[in-house]
């Protein structure tokens, strides 16, 4: 298999599982978990029930209580911040499971809806429904869990499934220990070390089953990895108490914020932080190139360094197309408000990134035919949650620092693949 054909095979992996994860229309769905525990029914329902003693047994929740006005709503507080740093909000609407399920065994149970949150607009919750039982037994209890909403791709519905698993998890050892304790190793950096090498030796193939292959394979690795502590960064400065990075094989990472977003301005930088991060490393490299010819560095370490360039500038470059998805994309949509100007700016940046194509030569087939696969992604990226409240508007010179920071990225990296073709070819 050729490097062209491996490159369309790795291509078309990528479209079918962001098609899979986030556009493939599932409908509403309904997740069932039944867990049995050794304890009396009353604990569990105390537990269970939002309006219970117990209600806020989980190391997350802050507070479950009824509101006074006699309705059948509850209100819930969390330690996760809105966007205001204040602890998430939500009321729930409660329903006597008899009146739904017309079940007659004897057991305790509620249907529930989200009625109000504090970060996201309501219309997210609309097709949300949870019914909860629990039911005596022998032994002491068991509690029936049905979760429905209505989903579009696979990656929320098995986020939530999982994060159904981590709560049974936590309230088995509530019940034991009287102590609620975070669970699950995902994002432990162990595990995401494992991940970024699992990704590292899926990718090995695609570019060859040589020492070759594997260092390129390596130097995606580390720059996918550079890329999104860029975006951890950002977050960071923008006072999130808590960043994490999630690494996905074939897809790459993702960086996640402690916090809601609060203005278009910090939504622009935090997206174009992964490629703003990694332009300076585009003139350090070149420093460290031109010291292989002087002798200062071994001779050896130029190939391998203009090969981390040249990825690392094809990387972000590409990240920086303005498609829905990409990074390019989040930031102009902050920086441009309207669909006539978002057009014009998208079509000016892709321009300027087809000019780097031009400058090192690729056919002209190969630029349409990667133009028509990046507007693909870009059908395939639409849509995002809604947040509750507008998010403040940019100033005049917070507009013109994000622009000049997208201008000088895709310079920098452009510069980085030119330099790098120059040499290396």
């Amino acid at each position: 298999m050729s490097v062209m054909q491996s490159a369309l095979l790795l291509l078309l992996i990528n479209l079918g599982l962001l098609w899979l994860l986030m556009r493939m229309p599932l409908g509403l769905r309904t997740l069932r978990l039944n867990r049995s525990f050794d304890c009396a029914p009353e604990t569990l329902w105390s537990a269970m029930n939002p309006a219970g003693s117990a209600a806020s047994w989980h190391h997350s929740m802050i507070s479950s209580k009824p509101l006074a006005d006699g309705t059948n709503i509850v209100e819930q507080t969390f330690t996760m911040p809105d966007r205001h740093g204040e602890p998430l909000r939500r009321l729930l609407a409660l329903e006597p499971v008899l009146a739904v399920a017309g079940v007659q065994t004897p057991h305790h149970g509620f249907q529930s809806s989200i009625i109000d949150d504090s970060t996201l607009d309501a219309s997210f919750w609309k097709d949300f429904r949870e019914c909860r039982i629990v039911r005596p037994t022998s032994a002491g209890a068991v509690l029936e869990i049905d979760q429905t909403d209505r989903y579009r791709g696979l990656a929320f519905l098995i986020f939530r499934y999982f994060a159904l698993r981590r709560e049974m998890r936590a309230l088995d050892g509530w019940l034991k220990t009287g102590q609620s304790q975070p669970q699950g190793y995902f994002e432990h950096p162990l595990v995401q070390v494992a991940l970024a090498i699992l990704s590292t030796f899926l990718l090995w193939p695609f570019l060859g089953l040589t020492l070759k292959g594997l260092m390129i394979s390596t130097f995606l690795t580390v720059i996918i990895a550079l890329h999104e502590l860029g975006h951890m960064a950002a977050y960071r400065m923008f006072g999130h108490t808590s960043v994490r990075m999630i690494f996905i094989p074939f897809l790459g990472g993702i960086a996640i914020g402690g916090r809601p977003y609060r203005s278009l301005f910090e939504v622009a930088t935090c997206a174009l932080m992964g490629s703003g991060m990694s332009a300076f490393l585009v003139p350090i490299l070149i420093i460290g190139e031109r010291l292989t010819e002087t002798g200062v560095l071994p001779l050896a370490a130029s190939s391998p360094i203009l090969a981390f360039l040249l990825i690392l500038g094809a990387f972000n470059l590409l990240n920086l197309l303005p498609m829905h998805r990409f990074d390019g994309g989040q930031v102009l949509r902050q920086i441009f408000r309207t669909r006539r100007s978002q057009i014009l700016a998208s079509f000016l940046v892709t321009l300027c990134i087809l000019c780097v194509g031009v400058e090192i030569g690729l056919p002209a087939r190969y630029l349409l035919t990667g133009l028509l696969v990046f507007t693909l992604v870009s059908l395939i990226g639409g849509g995002s949650f809604k947040p509750r409240q507008k998010l403040d508007e940019m100033n005049g010179g917070e507009r013109m620092l994000v622009s000049f920071g997208l201008y000088a990225a895709i310079a920098m990296h452009g510069y980085a693949i030119v330099f790098a073709i120059g040499k290396l070819f």
